[in-house]
């Protein structure tokens, strides 16, 4: 049986998309030291994805936009990033396996698994690739917006980055249904 393991990355910050990635570990190409993305060393983590892209059977990245993350809640978009990150597969999982509590709506069997990042080697491998891929966006976002500070943080809700909103304002790339931007837009338009 196929079975990919689902995870996201990026559901707290206040700022970017969420990402999602699904992977099919070759049980024939096993990569050893696969963990939770969050407990792992950055340089860690960019090796091990390196791998993950080189030795899985399939894997995909995918994401939902800050647009979307307002329009329909964090939940709903990471949902929707991983049902695009298991359809962009290039082979069909028999069932998916997705951290947490809530699985995304797709066609085959799917299975949550609370901290299944730190328990199933497929879910742990989406872990580090949904992380590594929201980090570089992240980073690439702090070119285009350096009074933000995004790649210390990564959009996270720090006492920095929420000075720097205090006194930059609310970019384009931050998510206007999280309290700390939404209460800050809503002062600055009393």
């Amino acid at each position: 049986m196929l079975i990919a393991g689902v995870d996201e990355a990026g559901r707290g910050p206040l700022a970017g998309p969420v990402y999602a990635a699904a992977v099919i570990l070759d049980p024939r190409r096993p990569i050893a030291g696969l963990a939770d993305s969050k407990k792992l060393s950055a340089a860690t983590r960019e090796r091990l994805a390196l791998l993950i892209r080189e030795q899985a059977m399939a894997w995909a990245i995918a994401s939902s936009s800050v647009a979307e993350i307002d329009e329909m809640n964090i939940l709903q978009a990471s949902l929707l990033a991983m049902r695009r990150a298991v359809e962009a597969l290039t082979m069909t999982p028999d069932a998916i396996e997705v951290d947490g509590l809530y699985c995304p709506n797709v066609s085959m069997p799917a299975k949550a698994i609370v901290r299944g990042d730190s328990s199933v080697e497929s879910i742990a491998a989406a872990s580090i690739l949904a992380k590594t891929a929201r980090d570089a966006e992240l980073l690439r976002l702090a070119e285009l917006y350096p009074q933000y500070g995004f790649g210390r943080h990564k959009g996270y809700p720090t006492a920095a980055h929420l000075a720097a909103l205090e006194s930059h304002g609310v970019s384009i790339i931050h998510r206007r249904s999280f309290a700390p931007v939404r209460r800050l837009l809503k002062e600055n338009t009393l």
